[in-house]
């Protein structure tokens, strides 16, 4: 315990770094377990869309969404839903909506976004259209 003290002493600002950094970890851990927001591999999207009439919808650019995206999925900017500009989506009210980005970190904020906004049931895939990839599903391109 002695060393533990004497460390920080002889380096504040590397100990206070450390301090920040388990609080951040602490809260995001806290948030994600509180969250009504799922994070859906994409084996689990998958199932959860086709079994329970659910849709994806691709919050990425117009140029990412052309280079490969999601059969089906419906294509509407991060932009727009921030905006409430929803008409698309008023159909899916109450079915699942699983949130596609690039890496999945924008897909959250989205995601509560539409929360607010009254959707029941939103979700979002984990590690975006990359993890779909990576498992080797197949993207449409146009």
């Amino acid at each position: 315990m002695e060393d533990i003290l004497a460390f920080a002493a002889n380096h504040p600002i590397m100990s206070t770094l450390w301090v920040v950094l388990l609080i951040a970890i602490i809260v995001t851990s806290v948030q994600a377990a509180t969250s009504n927001i799922q994070q859906l591999t994409a084996q689990q999207a998958t199932l959860l869309v086709n079994r329970n009439d659910g849709v994806f919808v691709d919050i990425r650019s117009m140029d990412d969404y052309r280079k490969g995206h999601i059969a089906d999925a419906v294509h509407l900017t991060a932009e727009r839903i921030r905006k409430n500009e929803l008409g698309s989506l008023e159909k899916y009210k109450s079915a699942p909506i699983v949130l596609v980005c690039a890496t999945g970190m924008t897909a959250k904020g989205v995601a509560s976004n539409l929360s607010k906004a009254g959707f029941e049931k939103v979700a979002v895939l984990q590690g975006g259209i990359s993890s779909w990839q990576a498992a080797s599903f197949p993207l449409i391109k146009k």
